[in-house]
């Protein structure tokens, strides 16, 4: 897959998809299948558009967005379902600014659009005024097609990267996963913490969630990872440590299950499978020993169950 962050200096015929892609989950990957679908129909190759940052920073900065994916894996997973070309733009203030008629002009027709997919809700150019019916009439003066994809949803829920943010930030991971269609990740580069977990028999990797990536509710969840070309079994606790300290900033620590090795320096991919429970303060270390027994029995039975 190529991916460009310029514009070509020679159209090359292609169908586009038009969209953020955060988190690539099961709606977007309707419209991306339907994408493939209409590029093969015309003998060409799937290109997406996005913009980088999430055009919100760039016009609500005072909003708070976290993220489902970094844009390594929102390139890898597009990667996978088969887009050809990523064309990976900075969203800017010009940008923002530019009118729908001069979205087309200006960036689709030199990319060689002959279709574009779009979401039904997708808006475009300066303070959104672009909709699916505009594009159809812009589409339509210009020559090229364009298919706009309803709502999709599960078990009457719409899917949509907000309504996965907010079934995160609820601690719902059988949700979050259903729309997504794979278990939520966290991704973060392993840092030096109070090691006390050590002292207590259950070395944590304390891991430093990469910047604008949404972490899930504090709790106890059920996880894996990839380390060094195996899949290890876990458990990772998001919380602030209210057993030892009254005040302190939330931390996400997992520790691995029957594995042994230095992972300071190194980034990992936490894939997240269950919530086990809620954050607490217990009475002393022992209670904290005979819980942390528990949630290792009931995790491993989880990941047992799921992992197969």
């Amino acid at each position: 897959m190529q991916v460009r962050t310029s514009l070509p200096t020679n159209k090359e015929p292609c169908v586009l998809a038009l969209g953020n892609f955060d988190g690539v989950h099961l709606g977007h990957r309707r419209l991306l299948e339907h994408g493939l679908g209409q590029a093969m129909r015309l003998g060409v190759g799937l290109s997406v558009l996005i913009f980088e940052p999430h055009p919100l920073k760039v016009l609500f900065p005072e909003r708070e967005l976290k993220l489902l994916s970094t844009t390594r894996e929102r390139l890898s997973y597009l990667e996978a379902i088969g887009v050809q070309t990523v064309y990976h733009l900075p969203f800017t203030r010009e940008m923002a600014n530019t009118s729908p008629e001069q979205f087309v002009e200006k960036i689709l027709l030199p990319l060689g659009v002959i279709h574009v997919v779009v979401g039904f809700n997708y808006s475009f150019g300066a303070q959104g005024r672009g909709n699916p019916e505009l594009i159809q009439a812009l589409g339509k003066k210009h020559g090229f097609g364009v298919s706009v994809l309803q709502a999709q949803s599960i078990g009457g829920r719409v899917i949509s990267s907000s309504s996965i943010r907010k079934a995160l930030l609820h601690g719902d991971i059988i949700l979050a996963s259903s729309l997504l269609g794979r278990p939520p990740c966290l991704r973060g580069t392993v840092i030096h913490g109070e090691e006390r977990g050590r002292q207590l028999g259950y070395p944590t990797a304390n891991i430093l969630p990469e910047e604008d990536y949404l972490v899930p509710k504090r709790g106890v969840y059920a996880v894996w990872a990839d380390l060094n070309g195996k899949r290890v079994s876990g458990m990772m606790n998001i919380g602030m440590k209210p057993t030892f300290h009254d005040l302190y900033t939330t931390m996400v620590e997992v520790h691995f299950f029957d594995f042994s090795g230095d992972l300071y320096g190194s980034e990992i991919m936490v894939h997240i499978v269950e919530r086990l429970r809620d954050e607490r303060k217990f009475n002393g270390i022992n209670e904290l020993l005979m819980q942390l027994n528990k949630d290792r029995v009931k995790a491993e039975q989880i990941l047992r169950e799921t992992l197969v």
